[in-house]
């Protein structure tokens, strides 16, 4: 599976420092079995007042701000809890990428496993490109992330360079999350576990019985210490 490279689309500003993972999505939102219906949740509290009355003047409310795909935030953008919902109420509300001078750590990683693009600008680069963005209309409100150059281009042709660690790069250049990832290293792990147990046969710990019948056919199984390896 491949990720699209080129991001192409509306660019809403949220300049907002450390906009946590409660504000981006609110507890009452986490009830379901599943990822569906999120999209609803999304920065609930700054979209709607107390009274569920839409907020007219938030930037997601505004009309030319419909269909946004890219979000220009602040600072430490995503901190707060690790709830990875706030990954995918992004996600199911069409945002495809988001701008920000940093962003909180485990966010950062869930957006990397969800293959939410996550690009770093300094403050005053993205102040410039909001600058842009708010003074245009239409397609002037679009940008384009270019994520195998590395590079935002804004309506007005400027070109604003970031770097994406190598890793996270090639997860969204292949769409692979972190299963995937570690799955492309399976003969690798596989030879190292064959040399571990070859070596160190002592290490081998054998599962009671009852233990080995409730596991039993799970991935594993066959392997050299695994689950049939003794009783």
């Amino acid at each position: 599976m491949t990720e699209p490279l080129v991001i192409t689309g509306i660019a809403a500003p949220l300049p907002i420092n450390n906009l946590d993972t409660d504000q981006i999505m609110p507890k009452q939102f986490l009830l379901g079995i599943d990822k569906s219906g999120l999209a609803r949740g999304l920065l609930y509290d700054l979209r709607f007042d107390a009274d569920g009355r839409v907020r007219e003047r938030f930037v997601l409310n505004r009309p030319e701000y419909r269909g946004a795909k890219i979000l220009l935030g602040g600072s430490n953008f995503g901190c707060g809890s690790s709830r990875e919902h706030a990954v995918w109420g992004l996600q199911q509300a069409g945002f495809e990428a988001v701008i920000a001078p940093s962003y909180g750590e485990i966010f950062y990683f869930n957006a990397s496993n969800n293959r939410l693009p996550l690009v770093v600008l300094p403050a005053r680069e993205i102040e410039a490109i909001a600058a842009e963005i708010g003074s245009g209309s239409g397609s002037d409100k679009q940008l384009t992330i270019d994520i195998e150059s590395e590079v935002v281009l804004t309506p007005s042709g400027r070109r604003h360079a970031f770097s994406l660690p190598a890793r996270q790069k090639q997860m969204l250049v292949q769409g692979l999350d972190m299963v995937g990832m570690t799955l492309r290293q399976e003969e690798a792990i596989d030879a190292f576990e064959a040399h571990h147990w070859a070596a160190q046969p002592w290490c081998r710990i054998g599962l009671p019985a009852r233990q080995q019948a409730r596991m039993i056919g799970r991935p594993g199984a066959d392997r050299p210490g695994g689950l049939t390896s003794q009783s």
